[in-house]
């Protein structure tokens, strides 16, 4: 039996208040189903707990697979949804995986929870498994070891790159350059050779995921990781 930990926004609107955000459904759907499927316990948690806004974009029907419609759909999972757990509250509790779903949400309440840092920290100093898609990589961003140095300082991984942020349209949007925050930390940021396609890097216990449509893979990269 696994515990895992999804770590989603609580933030529904950019800074210029012309457009409404959130997470990104998909993003949090898939990993949740997989590991339901195998009967392991799932919390979900927000920096403040309580209601998760859904980005309207990621419900539009073009991009809403079956999978997440299902879950959209679904009255039980939406209220557990809307009943997240403080971060503050998790942040003592062990898990197995620690998963930080995205949305341009997160670009404004995670990268300085103090408590989102503590549990990456934690989770990555024992040794345990630290995961994020998309803009859910932004948690990573400044999180410190104890040694000082950025936990992603070397480390190769993925995120939602700038030109992906220009097909999305929120360049003038977003409060920070993800993809230039990522290369200043010292990653080695990995790309898709096609944007807005599936894309995973796996660097030890740090598995992230580029964009929306890495969600399903990467959900069944953890599945194998975590079952073996």
């Amino acid at each position: 039996m696994k515990n895992i930990l999804l770590i989603v926004t609580n933030v529904d609107i950019y800074a210029s208040g012309r457009f409404k955000t959130g997470l990104w459904l998909s993003e949090l759907t898939h990993i949740y189903h997989s590991a339901k499927e195998k009967g392991w316990n799932i919390t979900i948690a927000s920096p403040k707990g309580g209601r998760v806004p859904i980005d309207p974009e990621s419900l539009k029907p073009m991009v809403l697979d079956k999978i997440t419609k299902g879950y959209n759909n679904d009255p039980d999972f939406m209220k557990e949804l809307n009943h997240s757990k403080n971060l503050a509250a998790v942040e003592q509790a062990s898990f197995d995986l620690v998963y930080l779903a995205g949305g341009h949400g997160t670009m404004y309440d995670f990268p300085d929870d103090i408590h989102l840092q503590n549990i990456i920290r934690r989770q990555w100093e024992r040794s345990k498994m630290v995961a994020a898609i998309c803009h859910g990589v932004g948690g990573l961003l400044n999180v410190h070891l104890a040694n000082g140095s950025y936990l992603i300082k070397g480390r190769s991984m993925t995120g939602f790159d700038w030109f992906e942020e220009t097909i999305a349209r929120r360049k003038k949007e977003v409060p920070f350059n993800l993809e230039a925050a990522i290369k200043a930390r010292g990653a080695d940021l990995k790309k898709a050779f096609i944007p807005m396609t599936s894309h995973v890097v796996v660097d030890g216990n740090l598995i992230t995921g580029q964009n929306p449509f890495s969600s399903k893979e990467l959900a069944n990269v953890l599945m194998k990781i975590l079952e073996h």
